[in-house]
């Protein structure tokens, strides 16, 4: 008689090689690039050494980049923010590795604090300021790549238009 319990496995599993995907050498899913984000965060040798803080901007510098993706690391000091901006086709992962900062959407509020992340689609607006009293670090994964941060209007979801002839504004992370 013949039952799922009857089942058995003769040999190493491990040697049937269709059963085995190679691991990847870069990510290719959300998920992975989350896991890369949080794999970074907690190997703080990857990036401590690089974080420099700057009172007059923002400070960022690309830590990483493979296929169609790049990591970036960006400090913030109490009062810098980003303003109202999406990241044109680009999704990402917004992770905080020291310190506080705050997400402003038109959902809403949210502080978040070291270890928090947050996943975005291409298009996702919002608003990402140190309002704290200590400097803070966060680490960014864009897939792909950064190539435009438009700005947004901090009234309504309108893109602020440029001069006539203005060129467009670099992206930041």
């Amino acid at each position: 008689m013949n039952s799922d319990s009857d089942l058995q496995i003769a040999g190493d599993i491990l040697e049937v090689p269709h059963l085995l995907q190679a691991p990847r050498e870069h990510p290719a899913t959300v998920a992975e690039f989350a896991g890369l984000a949080r794999s970074i965060a907690a190997d703080r040798s990857q990036w401590e050494h690089l974080v420099r803080y700057d009172a007059t901007t923002r400070w960022y510098h690309r830590l990483r980049t493979g296929p169609g993706y790049e990591v970036w690391l960006l400090s913030w000091v109490p009062g810098q923010g980003s303003g109202r901006h999406d990241h044109g086709p680009s999704a990402g992962v917004l992770t905080v590795l020291d310190g506080t900062l705050t997400e402003r959407t038109e959902r809403g509020t949210r502080a978040l604090r070291a270890g928090a992340q947050r996943v975005f689609a291409p298009g996702y607006v919002h608003e990402v300021i140190n309002d704290a009293l200590e400097p803070a670090v966060s680490l960014h994964v864009y897939y792909p790549g950064l190539s435009e941060m438009p700005m947004h209007s901090p009234q309504c979801s309108t893109v602020l238009p440029r001069e006539a002839g203005a060129p467009a504004p670099a992206p930041t992370p």
